[in-house]
């Protein structure tokens, strides 16, 4: 039985595990990093990487089935194995990339072990051995969560941690769960052939607004239905699971659970860790330091349920492992904007902070339904609107739902951090005829509300209408 005796342990191998323990390791500190697997990150292996990779499969699909409406013809003959083969094999890829790092770390830094709590700054591994720590990160991820109501039919319940397993596409499933990753996994399925029905239990989809989710809800609603503030019940059927909801049944091969992935805290201990835990068992922690209570437990990424999201956590992990190795002189760190992308399509995304009070902020609005160069690509659906605060029009927030909103949100997010304000942001290029230009919109109608104005807005110049957003008459801007 061995006694380890480090600096600071890390407790998990994630995205936000490894970046506290590379960032703890720079700052001069021992490290540790336990991990029960070191199988790579839940990005590459079963998140990010491998839900892409099934998503640029139906967009191929999706691009040949649309060619009608530009006057090509031609149907996608989706083989669902060959789909799931290069699915796999570029997943395994990114994997093998995040291995690769992992062996890289120095020698006895690695431990392959289950670790709990056995009281404040020492933990207790599966293996029987010990790590007496001066600081503990805690980077324990999160999983799918599979609620006991479908056990019944578990054999045939996937999550996204066995979906890409698959061999070959099913026929027909079942989706729980409206969030990102159900509609995002949802709409690829659909457009690879697969017959789809969600079920959401909320009157929204992807954690929207109400404006963008019901934009999004009427564009994904003409490939596969969704049931909004709908709960199914699940049983056994000869021909795969019977989900059943009000005044409805219909039986499906599969059945996709994307209900929520809560923490990784079972068998942690954490009562013995001496920390403050909330009414959910969760540690209570400070989002600027990643600090438990004044204690020398940290915690960074899924684990703390705060943004769970691949940026977020490595930019945690960062903080917290630096903060680790200098413990007890914690520092607080500057958060950046926060930025949340939804891949459906149209994409959607949430951007800085979103007003409580429509009343308390003055709101632009984008109909991408009369975008030109939505339009041209036959991909005119979607409605933005971006938030400001104060008599300057500073830009605090924004909600897509768009064609082409991962690159709208980081135009947003950027300007959002550098602090910019509506006027600032139409002062700097917009290139004609792109999906950007249509940010203008919303941006005059914050300057408008403000009382702003600038070098692009005079009296005896109006612009084309097409610079506001809605068609191309009049322009000659080629």
């Amino acid at each position: 039985m061995t006694s380890y005796q480090t600096d600071v342990a890390v407790i998990g191998a994630g995205t936000a595990g490894l970046a506290a323990e590379r960032h703890a390791r720079q700052a001069g500190a021992s490290t540790l990093l336990i991990d029960p697997a070191f199988a790579g990150t839940t990005c590459a292996s079963v998140g990010c990487m491998p839900s892409k990779l099934l998503i640029a499969a139906a967009d191929a699909a999706q691009t040949i089935r649309e060619g009608a409406q530009f006057g090509l013809g031609a149907k996608p003959d989706v083989d669902g194995a060959a789909v799931m083969q290069r699915v796999r094999r570029l997943r395994d890829d990114f994997v093998a990339g995040v291995r690769s790092s992992i062996a890289k770390l120095p020698d006895g830094v690695a431990v392959t072990a289950r670790a709990r709590f056995d009281g404040p700054g020492r933990l207790l591994l599966e293996t029987g051995d010990t790590v007496e720590a001066r600081a503990i990160v805690i980077a324990t991820g999160s999983s799918s969560l599979v609620p006991e109501a479908f056990s019944a039919v578990s054999d045939l319940v996937l999550t996204n941690e066995s979906l890409f397993e698959l061999e070959d596409l099913p026929h027909s499933i079942g989706v729980i769960g409206g969030g990102p990753v159900g509609l995002e996994l949802a709409q690829a399925l659909s457009r690879l052939g697969v017959d789809v029905t969600l079920f959401e239990g909320s009157d929204r989809i992807g954690g929207l607004p109400k404006a963008q989710s019901d934009s999004l809800y009427g564009a994904l609603t003409r490939e596969f239905p969704i049931h909004l503030n709908t709960e199914a019940e699940a049983a056994p059927d000869p021909d795969g699971v019977r989900l059943t909801w009000p005044g409805n049944s219909a039986v499906f091969e599969r059945l996709l659970l994307a209900a929520g992935r809560p923490p990784n805290f079972q068998g942690l201990d954490l009562d013995r860790a001496g920390i403050e835990l909330d009414e959910n068992g969760a540690p209570v922690f400070d989002r600027e330091t990643m600090q438990c209570s004044d204690s020398a437990v940290f915690i960074a990424g899924d684990a703390n349920a705060d943004r769970p999201v691949l940026h977020e956590a490595s930019d945690e992990g960062t903080i917290a492992g630096r903060n680790a190795a200098a413990w007890p002189d914690v520092s607080r760190a500057v958060r950046k904007v926060p930025l949340t992308v939804t891949f459906t399509r149209p994409e959607a995304a949430v951007i800085g902070t979103l007003p409580e009070n429509p009343d308390d902020c003055h709101t632009g609005v984008v109909d991408f339904g009369d975008q030109g160069r939505a339009r041209a690509m036959g991909q005119a659906h979607g409605l933005c609107h971006v938030h400001a605060t104060g008599s300057d029009g500073k830009l605090s927030g924004a909600a897509l739902c768009a064609p082409g909103a991962e690159h709208l949100a980081h135009l947003l997010a950027w300007a959002m951090q550098c602090g910019l304000t509506a006027t600032e942001v139409l002062d700097l290029p917009f290139y004609h005829p792109t999906l950007a230009e249509g940010l203008q919109t919303a941006l005059r109608d914050i300057c408008s509300q403000t009382g702003q104005a600038g070098p692009w807005q005079r009296d005896d110049d109006p612009l084309p209408g097409d610079l506001r957003g809605a068609s191309w008459a009049g322009c000659t801007a080629f």
